[in-house]
């Protein structure tokens, strides 16, 4: 939709068929590549060298976060908060809280995804049996494989401003074209190691509409189409995170409902942040005409646990 309030015709891409998303299992896969132990999947790609090249990236000394708050409610966080009362005579008070419920996954919450999150014909990435994961924890490849932090070069690549468009229409898929319009619109280039955050517009209409959120499945919601996944490949990208939950909705196949999330965690070993707010990361991008910056991505250290809440903090 243009700011004129007029609907944009967009131009078809070619999509591939399904055949072809699932054969991507064989040819985009990570597996053994870092070794037959590894659980870091693309972080790898996240060097010392890249680290520093990250740091070179921050002039002003701006931080910007790219989370939502988290929500309460049915859809968020259930909590008990309590101010103690104070004593007679007494000069310390303090509040305290008990979280009793948080659900982390889907489409509401700003969070890092770990690669146990998703199995596919009983694996999980590098080979690893689903079986690993029960109720007793993630005994393979959980959140705290990242609890040193993420730290890398963020690329903001802002889709619907090059399309010229407040926010991409739910159901619109991103593909590579639009990927490499956004760069050149931008004069800047995915490199490997790079965390790569997809802008659709979808927060600006969130913030505007006052819209719910998607929380049923079947929804419909712009975002990473699964053509992307070989231009991620071929960029070595470490990590991928949108303003929505990465994936579009409806994905288009009978097979795989979320065919980025299948194919980048179980295949590639991709990590992805889901549901990101990315409006104030543009508007400062905009405002400094600079879309890379330094990205620190830090997940609780939550014992054998699928996920984490996060605040992305993009600093420029």
């Amino acid at each position: 939709m243009r700011r004129d309030g007029t609907r944009v015709k967009m131009t078809a891409m070619a999509a591939p068929d399904e055949t072809e998303v699932l054969s991507w299992f064989e040819s985009l896969s990570n597996w053994g590549r870092w070794g037959p132990d590894d659980e870091l999947g693309t972080l790898n790609l996240v060097t010392p060298q890249v680290t520093r090249r990250a740091a070179g990236t921050v002039t002003e000394g701006l931080t910007v976060s790219c989370a939502w708050d988290v929500p309460t409610g049915a859809h968020g966080l259930a909590r008990e908060i309590t101010a103690v009362p104070i004593a007679p005579g007494a000069r310390l008070g303090f509040s305290t809280e008990q979280i009793t419920a948080l659900t982390v996954h889907g489409y509401t919450a700003t969070h890092l995804d770990a690669l146990c999150h998703i199995f596919w014909d009983g694996k999980m990435y590098n080979d690893r049996p689903a079986e690993l994961v029960s109720n007793d924890g993630a005994g393979a490849l959980p959140i705290t494989v990242a609890k040193s932090g993420i730290v890398t070069r963020g690329v903001l690549l802002d889709v619907c401003g090059a399309r010229g468009v407040d926010w991409l229409e739910p159901g619109q898929g991103v593909m590579p074209e639009d990927l490499e319009a956004a760069e050149i619109r931008q004069g800047v280039r995915v490199e490997p190691g790079d965390a790569v955050l997809l802008r659709t517009g979808f927060g600006r209409y969130r913030h505007q509409s006052g819209d719910r959120v998607v929380t049923e499945p079947g929804s419909r919601q712009p975002g990473w189409h699964a053509g992307t996944l070989p231009w991620l490949r071929e960029r070595d990208v470490a990590l991928i995170g949108c303003d929505t939950a990465n994936d579009v909705m409806p994905a288009g196949y009978r097979q795989m409902a979320l065919p980025v999330h299948i194919i980048g965690l179980v295949a590639m070993g991709l990590w992805l942040v889901d549901n990101c707010d990315l409006e104030a990361l543009a508007s400062t991008a905009e405002r400094l005409t600079r879309w890379e910056f330094q990205l620190a991505v830090c997940p609780l250290a939550l014992s054998g646990l699928t996920s984490s809440l996060v605040n992305p903090i993009a600093t420029f």
